[in-house]
């Protein structure tokens, strides 16, 4: 084994170790704290408040943030691949800013009151999926797919969904601004386990999928039309993983809200301390955000105990310095 290889498995088993010490962290952390020695002694009292706190709150959190995190992750690696710039992420196509709509539309309206709670993820999704089929096919034009118009295009729909946001809380009561705000801070407090469940799957089965296009990713580093001398059909691939990151990032939103730069500084940082090959890119970014955002929710949970604070706000503040001092620094400007 080379030394390449001999780096990645280490790469990958630290990342392992910081997953399970951060899940480990959150489930001790919060208003009702107990230790891992515990968790024998409190799983065989069903009636005890830790049991609940565990069962119904802490360990749904962190699946659901598993699924999150790496997801968002997956879906930055993915488009900052097809499009060789390490400074796209997932909701430059304006795929959080459709569900963001979709979701306050529903409250505006009232479904979630007269349909169910269930009602916002699906609205949350259905704009996600609205903006993902136009930015899709605004950018084909006779059968000429071209990654720089979708990327406007979907700057373009942006700009559209946000200035569509702010005149519904313009003309809205104050009841519905409220609502609408906290959602889009984001938040991974769910109740619905199915609902999670079917994040996890989704994001796990978007994992796998993706690694059918590593060595595809690995040619359109070189660009579309070499990637095409060597074998590979640049605009289906590039088709096939927009659909799956689109996918993968319209859940995310319709289920936890807007959480920003996740999909923009891990795979940056990752790119950096491992390399730009995405066998083992794609992965590490999935175990990475998992982890940045198991550790931004116990800091959500913690840092004003007893209120919580919008998750989209933790990930902002430390993402944001984060890419600040990464773009600054000279290793930097050879990531991609």
């Amino acid at each position: 084994m080379n030394e390449k290889y001999w780096k990645w498995v280490i790469t990958l088993s630290i990342l392992f170790i910081l997953l399970i010490a951060s899940i480990v962290i959150s489930l001790s952390s919060g208003e009702v704290h107990f230790s891992l020695f515990d968790l024998k002694s409190i799983l065989q009292h069903k009636d005890s408040l830790e049991y609940i706190v565990l069962t119904k709150i802490r360990i749904p959190r962190i699946l659901l943030g598993l699924s999150i995190g790496g997801a968002l992750s997956l879906s930055g690696v993915i488009l900052q691949g097809i499009y060789r710039n390490p400074l796209v992420e997932p909701y430059t196509l304006g795929i959080s800013g459709g569900a963001s709509l979709g979701v306050a539309l529903a409250i505006v309206f009232g479904l979630n009151l007269t349909v169910g709670a269930f009602m916002l993820p699906i609205s949350g999704f259905l704009g996600a999926f609205v903006t993902i089929f136009l930015v899709y096919f605004l950018s084909v034009r006779k059968d000429n797919f071209s990654i720089n118009r979708m990327l406007l295009i979907g700057v373009m729909i942006s700009f559209i969904a946000s200035s569509s946001m702010m005149f519904l809380l313009a003309t809205t009561t104050k009841e519905n601004i409220h609502n609408i705000i906290f959602w889009v801070m984001g938040s991974l407090d769910e109740p619905n386990t199915m609902l999670i469940h079917f994040v996890l799957g989704t994001s796990i089965a978007g994992l796998i999928s993706s690694y059918f296009f590593a060595r595809p990713l690995n040619a359109l580093r070189l660009g579309g039309k070499r990637a095409q001398h060597i074998g590979v059909n640049s605009a289906l691939t590039i088709r096939i993983l927009f659909i799956i990151s689109s996918m993968l990032v319209g859940i995310c939103v319709a289920v936890a809200g807007v959480i920003g730069f996740v999909g923009l500084i891990i795979p940056h940082l990752l790119r950096i301390i491992i390399g730009t090959d995405f066998r083992i890119l794609l992965l590490s970014s999935f175990m990475g955000g998992s982890i940045f955002i198991i550790l931004c929710d116990v800091l959500a949970r913690t840092l004003i105990s007893p209120n919580e604070l919008p998750i989209g706000v933790i990930t902002g503040m430390l993402g944001g310095v984060a890419f600040i001092v990464v773009l600054s620094s000279s290793k930097s400007k050879s990531a991609f």
